[in-house]
């Protein structure tokens, strides 16, 4: 009886740790979950529960979900991002033999609302822990309360989870409507998931209506979901919709029609509000403050629309950032003229004109110019996508995520660095044959202990091999190890 006394007066000091309605966010034990409130839009928000749960948990659940996942499933999964699932759009619906209508599919509170029933019996993992960890319960205003279904958004292996739970709906579409045999592919159901955001693609209205919908439904209804029925509608390709922050549509101009994928105008405005809300909250910042904390956010906005067409609405978007900053500057300088502010705030860069700049001094007292980043200035690169059945703990895709990773590496300054580094690091030779590595002979960047065994990316695990010595260390399961740097000996004077 004195386990049960000292849990309830630990949740007691926890209970204590809360003001009326101010939500503290830290640690706790597997036991309570703390629980925040997270703003999704004007008139919505939505709680968060924040447990704590052991990483090997996540550790060891997480292949056996990446083997069973669904093949286009793209969220919380290693090696796969949103602009796969995007990419996956574009595969399924830009050419004209393609579907033309999409169901875009929004599941009610997701994490709050998964049936406890459905995840012990069906989550692979020891159901003594899932268990505590799913009744936990979590503190809200100073009061315990229960958790009877759901999971807490936040905690370690939710995702997983989450996931898991989603998993088969395209196994049970692909069933219904096979793309093979005599009928096949005519129906056009394809699926592509992103979490608990989904759209369906099909051949008519009906079709996904009148047999899609109500397969997902009854999918869902088996473990305590239902479908949104405000933000699930189905549209045609030409009316676009939105998915992932971005605007998929297919223009038509006379017998012609253009397929493109943009930023969404929602995510443009979300994006603007919070630069002019930032420049407004900057007090007595400087220049050059503003602009450390602008930079960030205009580059992490930028690279994730840079796979899409997007370098107008990244134009667009620089002229509204430039116009809240003279904004900012006129009303700092309220008596100085436009030409003096011009030239202290907007002075010209090269070929550009009317960049914002501000000077600080570095802790050794040397004076540095730091520049606004434009939007403009990201590069459009187009998105290769993941291939569906790969999976980063299987052995057999070794090969595969070692190439994607060498063309990543090629496309960044920081990958080329590395590339750099590992060359001089070997001397320019390659490990298994020591024959030069050039331009012409190509190379490959080897993990010396596999991912999928718990390799880390880092130079240190890290190799170059040529091609077709890579091919062979793969296929006859050679051992590699990292050469030793070359030094040289000192001459005398």
């Amino acid at each position: 009886m004195g386990k049960p006394g000292k849990r309830q007066n630990k949740r007691q000091r926890l209970c204590t740790r809360f003001s009326n309605g101010d939500i503290i966010l830290d640690r706790c034990d597997a036991s309570t979950f703390q629980r925040a409130m997270a703003l999704r839009g004007p008139s919505q928000s939505q709680l968060c529960g924040i447990g704590r749960c052991k990483p090997c948990t996540r550790l060891s659940l997480d292949p056996v979900a990446e083997t069973l996942a669904d093949p286009n499933s793209y969220g919380f999964r290693s090696a796969r991002s949103a602009a796969d699932a995007i990419e996956a759009c574009f595969i399924a619906l830009c050419q004209n033999d393609r579907a033309q209508w999409v169901l875009e599919g929004d599941i009610r509170s997701c994490f709050d609302r998964i049936s406890h029933e459905w995840l012990l019996t069906h989550i692979p993992m020891e159901q003594a822990i899932l268990k505590k960890w799913l009744k936990a319960g979590y503190i809200e205003r100073r009061c315990l309360h229960a958790t009877e279904e759901g999971t807490p958004q936040g905690g370690i292996i939710s995702p997983v989870i989450a996931n898991m739970t989603l998993d088969g709906l395209e196994q049970l579409l692909s069933s219904h409507f096979p793309k093979k045999g005599r009928n096949g592919g005519k129906a056009k159901v394809n699926l592509i998931r992103y979490a608990d955001d989904f759209c369906i693609t099909g051949a008519s209205k009906e079709l996904l209506e009148q047999e899609v919908k109500p397969l997902v439904e009854q999918f869902l209804r088996e473990r305590g979901l239902e479908l949104s029925t405000e933000k699930t509608v189905v549209t045609h390709i030409e009316q676009g919709f939105d998915f992932l922050g971005q605007t998929i549509r297919k223009y038509r101009r006379g017998k012609r029609t253009k397929f493109f994928i943009t930023p969404s105008k929602k995510s443009v405005k979300v994006f603007l509000r919070k630069i002019r809300k930032r420049i407004k909250e900057s007090g007595d910042l400087t220049a050059s403050e503003l602009i450390g904390e602008l930079n960030p956010m205009i580059r992490g906005w930028a690279l994730y629309h840079r796979q899409v067409v997007s370098k107008d609405i990244f134009h667009a978007a620089d002229h509204a950032i430039f116009q809240a900053l003279w904004r900012w500057a006129r009303r700092r300088h309220r008596h100085k003229p436009r030409r003096w502010i011009k030239e202290r705030y907007f002075p010209d860069k090269g070929p550009n004109r009317w960049v914002f700049t501000g000077v600080f001094k570095t802790e050794k007292g040397k004076t540095r110019v730091i520049h606004l980043l434009a939007a403009s200035s990201i590069r459009i690169e187009r998105h290769t996508k993941v291939k569906a059945p790969a999976n980063p703990y299987d052995p057999a895709w070794e090969e595969y995520f070692e190439k994607r990773l060498d063309v990543r590496m090629n496309a960044r300054l920081k990958g080329r660095r590395w590339l750099r580094h590992l060359w001089k690091e070997q001397n320019g030779l390659c490990p298994i044959c020591n024959q030069r590595i050039t331009k012409i002979t190509g190379w490959h960047s080897h993990h010396i202990l596999w991912r999928s065994k718990g390799g880390s990316d880092g130079v240190e695990n890290r190799v170059l091999l040529h091609p077709t010595c890579h091919q062979q260390v793969h296929s006859q399961k050679l051992h590699v190890e990292k050469p030793r740097p070359v030094t040289r000996a000192l001459r005398k004077a």
